[in-house]
């Protein structure tokens, strides 16, 4: 790596240096400095402890022989502050012993003098980088809390995700049956379910099929009941989803699947909330919510005639979309952390620290398996730590395997969202400019910036 791109990316970084004696401050921190990062220095550990908090964004590196309050001490009230912030000790030959009960009192590591700049560098910059994921996890985190709560979680800060959110925000307590299509993995589930503890249904049952693992000379009976004798092997009354559903939420997953024979009488339900068992004459009135999803285009799929028309349009009466992971990058950071912590639950195993180049093959992936199949990584990942080299194959990627700054990084990636953006639009800059939710100019700026031009992508 160049000096002039370690430089670029250690400006990120700060670093207190703490010492009595003027000429190693300005020594020290004339190397740091050099080295790019953002150097301030004390005189005393008086002085240092007060620009601390647990929201300091950098490392401290000090001397551990000082007057008044020295080194040790000044570390134990350090991790009052926070106990996960580094602290580099600078020690004479005659404290070695003395640094390593320090160490294990929580230091992050020990210098001896003399020591030459490389090596301070290397321990600065490692322990630096920790900070940085360190203060990462904890952004991560409250923002996993300020989207908690009791049951399923729609997570995310995208647009596509809030305005999901904010959709069933308005639908949530009326009874309009739903129509969910989404990608294989995106978490149709989640969102029914979702949708169903934010309702004023959440105190009864929410009942849930996958209408394409049934078989089909069971799902009449799975979905109504029937009573006993109604066939062969009708042995007793049996309640079907939809009875057991009553006053709650039904979810039937992978509705293209159902039966042509079966739609005609999901078609009736649906128009009467009523059924009848198998094998009975008695209409059962139904309080009933059904949510339906699809990884098709039902609508196509009627056109086609493999899909009773009426019935798709019946379904869809309130129709939500749920955004591919590819769609909504930004949010994969979060839930990445947010699966890993479940999975660190789960297995009592601590999560390892992502580095930032793993984390840039994260985002660069196109996750043809969406949400599901970054779970079972970030699960992959907590059991098996950093030996675990992400197998997500090799791809094109538009992201840079070079190191880059952030300021590159969010460049980088905001012209990869905008040539998506122009080309499922086919150039038109009103959808895109819509799409992306951009005034127009800051849309002309930003293609300007980045030298692209709409006739390329129709």
């Amino acid at each position: 790596m160049s000096a002039e791109l370690s430089a670029k990316q250690n400006a990120a970084y700060q670093v207190l240096l703490v010492d009595d004696e003027q000429h190693i401050r300005l020594a020290v921190g004339q190397t740091l400095e050099l080295a790019g990062y953002e150097v301030k220095t004390a005189e005393s550990a008086e002085q240092a402890l007060k620009v601390l908090d647990k929201d300091w964004s950098g490392i401290v590196v000090s001397d551990i022989n000082m007057p008044g309050i020295d080194g040790l001490e000044m570390m134990q009230r350090i991790k009052e502050i926070d106990q996960d912030l580094p602290v580099i000790l600078i020690t004479g030959h005659g404290d070695i012993s003395m640094a390593v009960g320090a160490m294990r009192d929580g230091a992050y590591d020990f210098i001896e003098k003399p020591f030459s700049s490389e090596l301070l560098n290397d321990v600065v910059r490692r322990a630096a980088e920790k900070r940085s994921l360190t203060l990462e996890n904890r952004e991560l985190r409250k923002a996993l809390e300020e989207q908690g709560g009791l049951g399923p979680r729609i997570m995310g800060n995208s647009a596509g995700i809030q305005q999901l959110r904010s959709m069933i925000q308005h639908i949530a307590d009326t009874p309009a049956d739903i129509l969910i299509q989404a990608e294989t993995g995106s978490g149709k589930d989640l969102v029914a379910r979702y949708i169903h503890e934010h309702s004023n249904r959440r105190e009864k049952n929410f009942v849930a099929i996958n209408c394409g693992a049934v078989p089909e000379h069971l799902i009449e009976s799975e979905l109504f009941g029937h009573e006993k004798g109604a066939f062969t092997d009708a042995k007793s009354r049996r309640i079907g989803k939809f009875e057991h559903a009553n006053g709650g939420t039904l979810f039937l997953d992978e509705i293209e699947s159902m039966p042509l024979s079966l739609q005609i009488k999901l078609l009736r339900v649906l128009e009467e909330r009523a059924i009848e068992r198998l094998g009975s004459n008695e209409l059962i009135p139904l309080d009933i919510r059904v949510i339906a999803a699809t990884k098709v285009d039902l609508k196509a799929l009627s056109e086609q005639g493999d899909y009773r028309e009426d019935l798709y349009y019946r379904l869809n009466v309130v129709s939500l979309d749920i955004p591919a992971l590819r769609e909504r990058r930004e949010d994969i950071p979060m839930l990445f952390h947010h699966f890993a912590l479940i999975a660190s639950a789960q297995y009592q195993k601590e999560v390892p620290q992502l580095s930032t180049d793993k984390m840039r093959a994260l985002v660069a992936h196109n996750w043809p398996g969406n949400v599901r199949e970054l779970r079972n990584i970030a699960e992959r990942y907590v059991l098996l730590g950093n030996a675990y080299n992400f197998d997500i194959g090799q791809q094109e990627s538009t992201l840079s395997d070079r190191k880059m700054t952030l300021p590159d990084q969010v460049e980088q990636f905001e012209k990869v969202v905008l040539e998506e953006e122009l080309s499922r639009n086919n150039g038109s800059l009103k959808l895109t400019q819509e799409a992306l939710g951009l005034p127009r100019k800051t849309l002309y700026d930003k293609m300007k910036k980045y030298e692209l031009d709409k006739r390329d992508y129709k």
